[in-house]
């Protein structure tokens, strides 16, 4: 079988609890990112590299020109991308790579790697995600009232999603153990082993 890594894509809207569920993953050694490039401004808790690599408007249009990326977005102003290169080699290093992108790129990659998983991360209601956005208090009333517009535009494209995973509240864990779940029957998709099954058979 496949000694090769899935490639999750997990989409959702701010305040779905995304960040928290990738670093839950990312306590099993089989799971990484694949850090996205943006053109936006560093926030006080970023870390360039780690969180994001951040680049200017220009220099990322360059990059899209070169053809160096998977995917890439524009979302609230900013420019979001993900590198081919990075990809390819840590899926061939037996990683489950992980991509935490809107929904634009999602479909992208879907296009680009077809064996992708597309999961969608979503808070239990409208309301609890109204709230979770306030209660950031990072946000302006402008900010958050964008984000849940891109949030309703979002949701016509969830029948392109192949899971949803809903994130209830304090129970961040079982929301992880789902997606861990499914990465588990996707490493034996027909799909993910289409070099086993071309050996086997010799076609």
């Amino acid at each position: 079988m496949t000694s090769k890594g899935s490639l999750i894509v997990i989409s959702g809207p701010a305040g779905s609890g995304k960040g928290t569920i990738v670093k839950l993953l990312l306590q099993d050694e089989s799971y990484t990112v694949s850090i996205s490039t943006t053109s936006r401004q560093p926030r006080s808790d970023d870390i360039p590299g780690v969180t994001y690599n951040f680049v200017s408007s220009e220099e990322f249009i360059d990059m899209i020109s070169n053809g160096e990326l998977a995917e890439f977005a524009e979302y609230v102003g900013n420019f979001y991308g993900t590198p081919i290169s990075t990809i390819t080699e840590l899926i061939s290093s037996g990683k489950n790579v992980i991509l935490e992108i809107e929904t634009q790129g999602a479909l992208q990659i879907k296009s680009r790697f077809p064996e992708a998983i597309l999961i969608w991360l979503s808070p239990p209601d409208y309301d609890t995600l109204d709230s979770r956005l306030r209660g950031r208090g990072t946000n302006t009333d402008e900010d958050i009232n964008k984000r849940l517009t891109a949030a309703r535009r979002e949701l016509q494209l969830l029948p392109y999603y192949d899971y949803i995973v809903i994130n209830e509240k304090g129970k961040a864990e079982e929301a992880a153990e789902k997606i861990r779940k499914i990465v588990e029957v996707n490493s034996m998709s027909t799909k993910q082993n289409s070099d086993f099954v071309r050996e086997f058979y010799k076609l």
